[in-house]
């Protein structure tokens, strides 16, 4: 287990760093100019220039990759080229937003999609066949239409759930549920879907090998035999679905952001994008890949101690 442990660290640091350089020179190194592109065209060549040596660009390409290698081993992301604020105070502020409304979704998804392939394996027939229609249903909506629609439904007409805006955690925690529930719901859908559909077909699978048909010959109940050995069984197909749609969740996050107002990462990078603030796209492309590896070696981690199998791979 601890060369399992040494192994996927080991991976997941050697993915963050070699992410985090080709970013470097695709942002840095790219055909055009970030500086240009940040002052606008009625920026005069003079001026263009003037604020490139401000900012230290015009220095070699290498020198400026080394030092801000140097800057992040100390947690320093820079400082934003439109407000002149850190950009790692800035993420301090608007990540925990992304992360719990891609936390929570994440979780959503994992109960209520074990939930329903459980139960359409276990009970076959018009069970099966509504499941099954929810999962399709599921695949084909387009998040941000939904948003729009539990929007619509529950926060304008209803007036259940706040249409826009966040409240932390830490203020109140009936407010932060209140605020984040209908975000997680239009964001948990499509994931929840997909887990629903492979635990379903890993529950039908393994119920259907030796060692599940002895248990039954032994007299043990069905309810012991789905959780202590079924779904045991079937949890690293679905931890491996959910490790591939986490990246889906945190994309869908942007969007989601925007439609309730929310004050993440997803609002913070389009408007760094299109005013071309290059030190805070950098920011937050480099804390979305950390997020992912971080999430992805946590659930490979799980499927190693649920499948002693995966620990070889």
């Amino acid at each position: 287990m601890l060369l399992f442990l040494t192994r996927k660290v080991g991976a997941a640091l050697s993915l963050v760093v070699v992410v985090a350089s080709i970013t470097f020179f695709m942002l840095y190194a790219s055909g055009s100019d970030p500086v240009a592109n940040l002052l606008g065209q009625s920026a005069t060549a003079a001026q263009i220039e003037t604020r490139r040596a401000e900012l230290g660009l015009d220095r070699p390409v290498l020198t400026q990759f080394l030092e801000w290698w140097g800057h992040l081993l100390r947690g320093d992301l820079g400082t934003s080229w439109t407000n002149r604020q850190p950009v790692m105070a800035t993420l301090l502020t608007r990540v925990p937003v992304t992360l719990s409304l891609a936390i929570a979704a994440t979780v959503v998804a994992a109960v209520v999609g074990t939930a329903l392939g459980t139960l359409a394996a276990r009970f076959r027939g018009v069970v099966d066949v509504v499941l099954q229609l929810v999962v399709v249903v599921g695949f084909a909506l387009p998040a941000f239409w939904f948003a729009v629609l539990l929007s619509q439904t529950f926060a304008i007409r209803l007036g259940w759930f706040p249409a826009v805006g966040y409240t932390p955690l830490v203020e109140s925690p009936a407010a932060w549920l209140s605020s984040i529930t209908l975000p997680v719901v239009a964001l948990a859908a499509g994931v929840t879907a997909s887990i629903a559909q492979q635990v379903r077909n890993s529950v039908i699978e393994v119920e259907r090998r030796d060692f599940v048909r002895a248990l039954r010959s032994r007299g043990i109940g069905p309810g012991r035999i789905l959780v202590a050995h079924t779904l045991r069984n079937a949890a690293p197909a679905a931890l491996t679905v959910l490790s591939l749609q986490f990246i889906g969740l945190l994309g869908g996050a942007i969007i989601i952001e925007n439609i309730y107002a929310l004050p993440g990462i997803g609002a913070l990078a389009i408007s760094a994008t299109n005013v071309g603030d290059v030190p805070v796209v950098m920011g937050i492309v480099l804390v979305t890949v950390v997020i992912v590896v971080v999430v992805n070696l946590v659930l490979d981690l799980l499927q190693g101690l649920l499948n002693p199998k995966a620990r070889t791979r």
